[in-house]
């Protein structure tokens, strides 16, 4: 606890502070029915050259939303600063912070790469190349951010016939009930890029259970 309130580690006690207080703010964002980083999306830097945009592209910005690359940034920054002042302490003494904000960086740039190359790997994507999302109505669903009412949007995991998953932004139909999380829904229209939704009658809800059965025995 010394070290965090050290000034050698004051660089990486703000990361943490800010890592926590984004968190905080992220779910506070998903109790009130939308997700922070979603709204936020992604970083895009199509059409920009030299070794900034390489350094860019190399580190993956771009393959997960914002926030997360942000939370990321500081809070691997923050482990491994308090790691190399923690080792430094151990031996003699704390490095000045701005010696050891230099290899805090260097560990945190390669580990960046590969945690924002996992996580795009296992985040489900909000649209494909293979299908419209005007194709999804009609389609059931699970709510996983909710509940879903007439007020802010929620969020519903949709499988299309391709298998890909979508995060959609939904809310319920207007005279429906507050759809909870993972309540079964059924996306009836879509304005702009919120879609309605009901919950599920159980007879299409069994139907699309049974077609998944039969095509992963």
């Amino acid at each position: 606890m010394h070290l965090f309130l050290a000034p050698e580690c004051a660089p990486f006690a703000i990361a943490a502070m800010i890592l926590i207080g984004l968190t905080a703010i992220e779910i506070l964002s998903m109790l009130l029915g939308f997700s922070l980083s979603e709204l936020i999306g992604k970083p895009h830097f199509e059409g920009h050259d030299g070794i900034l945009a390489g350094l860019l592209s190399w580190i993956n910005i771009g393959g997960v939303p914002l926030l997360i690359l942000i939370m990321l940034v500081l809070g691997i920054f923050a482990v491994a600063g308090f790691a190399i002042q923690t080792v430094a302490d151990m031996v003699s003494t704390p490095l000045p912070a701005i010696v050891a904000t230099v290899p805090a960086l260097l560990v945190t740039i390669p580990l960046v790469r590969s945690s924002t190359r996992t996580i795009a790997r296992i985040v489900p994507r909000d649209e494909t190349y293979a299908v419209d999302t005007g194709d999804l109505v009609g389609r059931t669903g699970t709510v996983s951010i909710g509940p879903l009412d007439q007020g802010l949007p929620g969020r519903v995991s949709v499988k299309d016939a391709h298998g890909n998953w979508h995060q959609l932004r939904a809310c319920a139909a207007k005279g429906e009930s507050p759809l909870p999380i993972g309540a079964q829904v059924l996306l009836v229209d879509r304005k702009a890029d919120i879609f309605i939704a009901v919950s599920a009658p159980s007879d299409l809800v069994r139907s699309d259970d049974k077609s998944s059965t039969e095509q992963h025995p």
